[in-house]
């Protein structure tokens, strides 16, 4: 279905990039056709600005009838690996996006690509150079200054071609001669001074071995690769725009399909660092574990923290495209999170900071079970038994023994609601030799089961607690944002300079034997406290779960407003 075809609340605004597809759909241009591409390369793990650049790959594909390739642009052996195909394979999979049967690699075209650098040195338009990567780089000039030609330019182009060959046999060392595109010099376009597009590598290739001993530049194999797959939309970040002169050079010199590249504008999101340097550099020192720890903005990281790939979504589409770089506040991405676990995730009670409790008046070996609510805004969710017995564990913030006025808790004397179970009183703080609170000495009203009174008097507070006797176990990570700064990079610092100390806290914690068979990435509400999911080394013989975010959310209204 079309763009034009589909119903008003499924189309999206028609930002500058829909307003070019959607002419040029009109106008019959690539007769009418829209084929897109993701073209990673593999040499790392997808973060949310990738998000950003795929969900509009394939969703404008999806508006216009079109299709979208999944292409990775493997053209540096040296730091590319299966085990990143697979990983950002399984990441565009998980926020519902699908390549079909059109999965390609820049490798497939290597042998195509050959021929193409053949045929321009024999237009005389490439020549083989044996200046070195420094030389080469000072014939090239500044951005003020003109390049000047290589002392190689003239070759012949039979002298060319057998170079060209021996590179390939792999009878000359890395570094010692390139092939380079015969442009310009001087112009003002430094992308145009003569591009090297193939260097000698004999690196060991991930999927095609030891075949090569020479490898495309990127520069040479994107714009050729999306043409040979007829990509009529090749969309990318505003720092390739002064890139399209050469790929339109190359396509124009070769007479292929004239895949037309269109640049959007990069957006930023607060508390996140990007950078693959800046980020293996804090994995390198130990300030994160890797690259799927759950502080990171990689889709694995956001993926085992919890997030949701509806949340992710929303916030692209929030965020939109635009022709001028932004910032997206990283609270909208955390509102539309709230609002999409709040909707789906089952409720479970837990304590993470624990105090006991014992319950005098009730049997020593007496236990029942309670009904709770799996989860309030979905009643299909149904409802579960919660075990009660004796002594439970509470929440030790619910506890102040001298309150300030408006503290609706427990505290000496003080009566308040255990959730879902029944009224409970305070009649005696315990203490260690240090002072300490260790245990509170309770008293429950038995008309109270089910959490009311017959004569429906009020108290002051609701809290939550768990079974001692039934409770789980588990390692809980209480996670916060990395960074203590909105914008880790701002003025060149490092962004290990404003690392925030708070951001993983491990704590023991005791929950509802609900938790006990849940399979690691089932996500939840621990009631108060905020959304959990099970951590993906969660075993039988050790639960651990990963807070995913607390449940306070500011943006709530903007959201509803379309803000």
């Amino acid at each position: 279905m079309g763009h034009d075809e589909m119903p008003e609340s499924d189309k999206k605004p028609l930002d500058f990039i829909r307003e070019i597809v959607a002419e040029d759909v009109r106008s019959g241009k690539n007769d009418g056709k829209v084929v897109t591409r993701f073209p990673p390369e593999p040499n790392g793990y997808l973060h949310i600005g990738h998000a950003m650049a795929f969900a509009l790959d394939f969703q404008l594909a999806e508006e216009y009838g079109g299709i979208c390739n999944l292409r990775f642009d493997d053209t540096n052996p040296t730091k590319e690996e299966t085990e990143y195909v697979d990983a950002i394979k399984e990441d565009i999979q998980w926020l519902g996006f699908d390549w079909g049967d059109r999965l390609y690699f820049a490798s497939d075209y290597f042998g195509t690509l050959y021929e193409y650098a053949i045929k321009l040195i024999q237009s005389g338009k490439a020549y083989v150079c044996d200046l070195s990567p420094d030389e080469t780089r000072e014939y090239r000039g500044t951005l003020t200054e003109p390049g000047k030609n290589s002392p190689y330019r003239d070759r012949t182009v039979e002298e060319n071609l057998a170079l060209f060959e021996q590179m390939q046999a792999g009878e000359f060392e890395e570094g010692e001669k390139t092939l380079r595109a015969m442009i310009d010099m001087t112009s003002p376009n430094i992308n145009l001074r003569d591009p090297v597009m193939y260097r000698i590598l004999k690196t060991p290739h991930h999927r095609t071995g030891s075949r090569w001993k020479i490898y495309p530049m990127y520069d040479f194999a994107h714009g050729q690769s999306d043409s040979i797959e007829g990509v009529t939309h090749s969309l990318c970040s505003e720092e390739y725009i002064n890139h399209r002169p050469l790929y339109d050079w190359y396509i124009e010199q070769l007479g292929i399909f004239p895949s037309k590249q269109y640049e959007f504008a990069r957006i930023n999101v607060t508390y996140c660092v990007t950078s693959k340097r800046e980020s293996l550099k804090m994995i390198e020192a130990g300030v994160v574990s890797g690259w799927d720890d759950p502080r990171m903005c990689t889709v694995r990281g956001m993926r085992r923290r919890g997030y949701t790939p509806e949340a992710i979504r929303r916030f692209v589409d929030h965020v939109g495209v635009t022709k001028r770089q932004t910032t997206a506040e990283i609270e909208l991405l955390e509102a539309l999170l709230r609002e999409d676990l709040n909707k789906r995730a089952p409720r479970i009670l837990g304590v993470l900071k624990p105090l006991k409790v014992v319950i005098t008046n009730y049997p020593e070996d007496g236990e029942e079970t309670f009904e709770g609510v799996n989860n309030p805004e979905d009643e299909s969710a149904g409802k579960r038994q919660i075990p009660f017995s004796r002594e439970i564990w509470v929440e030790r913030d619910d506890f102040m023994e001298d309150p300030p006025r408006k503290f609706n808790r427990l505290a000496p004397g003080r009566e308040v609601r255990l959730r879902y179970a029944c009224y409970i009183t305070c009649d005696e703080v315990i203490k260690d030799d240090a002072g300490e609170v260790v245990e509170l000495r309770c008293s429950w009203d038995p008309e109270s089961r089910g959490g009311s009174t017959p004569d429906l008097r009020k108290v002051r507070g609701t809290i939550h607690w768990v079974s001692a006797k039934h409770a789980v176990e588990i390692e809980a990570r209480l996670y916060d944002r990395l960074f203590s700064e909105p914008f880790p990079e701002a003025d060149g610092r490092d962004p290990s300079s404003v690392i925030n100390p708070d951001s993983l806290e491990v704590v023991t914690a005791y929950v509802e034997p609900e938790i006990a068979d849940k399979e690691p990435g089932f996500g939840f509400q621990f009631e108060r406290l905020g959304y959990f999911c099970v951590d993906w080394d969660s075993t039988s013989e050790k639960r651990i779960v990963n807070r995913t975010i607390t449940l306070r959310d500011s943006w709530a209204k903007q959201i509803k407003k379309g803000k």
